[in-house]
């Protein structure tokens, strides 16, 4: 599996996505041969540059038939009569543009039939999304993430006047994803930019376990002395391990809470979603005795099940941090028991008989727990 991290720092937009994949080895006149073939009356060109010391490839659009609006049917059209452009690439782009779409339908309140793609209708945004499926393409790429997204702060000049960053459809785009501003009060992310890691990231947070292939640095228009203001492409293969994931891991040190309180609130954590709660005692300050809360989380469930920590326990603050998680891999099969089936987890560890099954059956038949356990592990040595 060919993976993709942006590190969106400085933000992310279509011109940067562009620059980063051909700095980091998307062939760059294929790109350019692509692009023609959508007949916008543009000219395409990328070039060496630097940011704030740093080299980087700035991707640049000049021209084109440029209209005041244009509806997702017309933009789908002129995409999908590029002849030298793949089938995935195209399919991409329009999932990208449909997601534009979505995004301004809900910004406006009109329906996705009526709305009038202005800005992101334009030569340069058609260009930029479309160039940034074709090197992702071009590349192999076939799993994209993304890190937390700097969108910048202040305002922005749109046509409805100015508004505060991040752009409303940017907002939009970027619902439960995680996000900062960090750096100069301007717009660091653009709608295109947003469009283009929403629509095709499959994770927002740390870089996965990769073995690094190629590094790209895509160059945005300003330069700034308090960063470098550029887009990495990260281009790697996914680790030797069978499964690894990022995960994040919430802490607390709690030495004032009823611990029938945090029993309740490992319930509740387990029932958000958390994959794994566990408590242990902690000797506190002031010769306190305590309890370390510590929570595993996929990322895109930690704010929720932060949110629960702080509701449900008394703590007033907790720790998150990163992780990589490697997983065995594993399969289940069911066995025959006396009392009902029992689901068995085979690994590379051995046979192990799934508690809950195996407790619905004790507790169902009035049985011991044991005895139902002893019983599944039986049935599997004597079928397998």
């Amino acid at each position: 599996m060919t993976t993709c991290y942006f590190d969106a720092f400085s933000g992310i937009s279509g011109d940067m996505t562009v620059g980063a994949l051909i700095d980091a080895g998307a062939n760059g006149d294929s790109v350019l041969d692509c692009l023609h073939s959508l007949n916008l009356g543009a000219t395409y060109r990328y070039e060496k540059t630097k940011r704030n010391g740093l080299a980087a490839t700035k991707f640049h659009v000049d021209g084109g038939k440029q209209k005041d609006h244009r509806h997702l049917p017309h933009i789908a059209k002129i995409i999908g009569a590029a002849s030298a452009i793949s089938a995935t690439a195209k399919q991409n782009a329009l999932n990208i543009f449909m997601k534009l779409g979505e995004a301004e339908a809900h910004v406006h309140g009109v329906p996705l039939d009526l709305v009038h793609f202005h800005e992101v209708g334009a030569v340069d945004s058609i260009s930029d999304i479309v160039g940034a499926c074709v090197a992702l393409d071009l590349l192999g790429v076939t799993e994209i993430a993304c890190s937390p997204i700097n969108v910048g702060s202040g305002l922005v000049e749109t046509e409805h006047g100015t508004l505060p960053v991040p752009a409303p459809a940017t907002a939009e785009l970027l619902k439960q994803k995680p996000i900062y501003a960090k750096g100069p009060a301007m717009e660091l992310t653009t709608p295109t930019g947003a469009a283009i890691v929403a629509t095709l990231a499959t994770h927002f947070g740390a870089m996965p376990a990769l073995s690094i292939q190629a590094t790209g640095f895509g160059a945005g228009t300003a330069d700034f002395k308090v960063q470098a203001n550029v887009l990495r492409a990260t281009i790697g293969q996914r680790g030797g391990a069978k499964e690894a994931t990022t995960v994040n891991i919430l802490e607390a040190n709690i030495d004032d809470a009823n611990p029938q309180i945090l029993g309740y609130a490992m319930d509740r954590l387990f029932a958000a979603g958390a994959l794994d709660v566990t408590l242990q005692p902690l000797q506190m300050k002031k010769n306190r005795p305590g309890t370390l809360l510590s929570v595993i989380a996929k990322p895109e469930d930690t704010d929720a099940l932060a949110a629960i920590v702080l509701r449900e326990t008394t703590t007033i603050g907790l720790r998150i941090t990163t992780a990589e998680r490697r997983v065995a891999t594993r399969r289940f099969l069911s066995v025959e028991t006396p009392w009902g089936d029992v689901r068995m987890k085979i690994t590379a560890q051995g046979a192990t008989p799934e508690y809950d099954d195996c407790r619905a059956l004790a507790e169902a038949k009035g049985v011991p727990l044991k005895d139902v356990l002893a019983q599944a592990h039986y049935a599997y040595l004597k079928e397998f």
